[in-house]
């Protein structure tokens, strides 16, 4: 087998060991494109058994947009914000409609975006001290790109509303505790956990495997599509607000925003 085929993206590392396929992402060249390619290929290849996912950060597993890149024109912010939205939905789909298992090595911080790609795994291993949480509305914004759908699905409409309503992070211990994620770990344990559940997962039938797992996920992947259009929608209303101009430039200024409600 080679990683041939999984080479050459610009924002992730992939690497075969043995029959799982390893995808780091490089949070600061935007891995949503290449990650949704790759989880593609993936879907429909033989020879890999189980993907795992992680951060090519030490302590960042995926952090999201964060406005990055979008331009200072009100023409490049508009271009940036509908590309984006389009790769925001294709990745969510993508990882939703991956027929490999999906092990979420979630190495540090998964905040806002990323935190609904990791919650798109099937097994996640979190280090006990990360944050996780989706942030949208702290700088003005609808949780549009996965977190209002996923939320609820994996801990329940209570606990979804009452995080992500808030913006409130927690750390992996807090997110173990809840259900939101598999289990967290010290940092210097992640590595070998990741391997355990990646042993897990090999020792079963493949087909076995791939066919549960579109049981367990018929729902979720039959909502997403629809979900996603309304949700990012949502999303992109309150991009045009006052509010999420403050929000952002609070965040960059490293103080409380001062919302006005227009």
């Amino acid at each position: 087998m080679s990683t041939q085929k999984y080479q050459g993206r610009e924002a992730i590392i992939a690497e075969l060991r043995g029959s799982a396929l390893w995808l780091k992402m490089d949070e600061e060249k935007r891995p949503n494109g290449d990650l949704t390619d790759l989880l593609r290929l993936v879907s429909h290849d033989p020879d890999v058994r189980v993907v795992v996912l992680t951060g090519a950060a030490e302590k960042i597993f995926c952090v999201g947009g964060g406005g990055k890149g979008a331009g200072d024109t009100m023409q490049e912010r508009d271009a940036y914000w509908f590309g984006g939205m389009q790769l925001a939905r294709d990745v969510i789909l993508a990882a939703l409609d991956c027929e490999k298992p999906i092990v979420g090595r979630i190495n540090g911080h998964a905040v806002g975006k990323g935190c609904s790609i990791a919650l798109c795994c099937d097994v996640t291993v979190m280090a006990e001290e990360a944050k996780i949480g989706d942030t949208h509305v702290k700088v003005g914004l609808a949780a549009g790109d996965g977190g209002s759908l996923l939320w609820p699905y994996i801990v329940g409409p209570l606990l979804a509303r009452r995080y992500l309503l808030t913006g409130d992070l927690l750390t992996g211990k807090e997110a173990e505790r809840i259900g939101l994620v598999t289990e967290s770990v010290p940092r210097a344990e992640i590595d070998a956990r990741t391997e355990y559940w990646v042993g897990r997962l090999m020792e079963g039938a493949p087909a076995a495997i791939t066919m549960t797992k579109r049981a367990l996920s018929a729902w979720v992947r039959k909502q997403a599509a629809d979900h996603l259009d309304m949700s990012l929608g949502l999303e992109t209303l309150t991009f045009m607000t006052e509010d999420h101009r403050e929000g952002s430039a609070a965040l960059v200024e490293r103080r409380a925003p001062k919302f006005s409600g227009r």
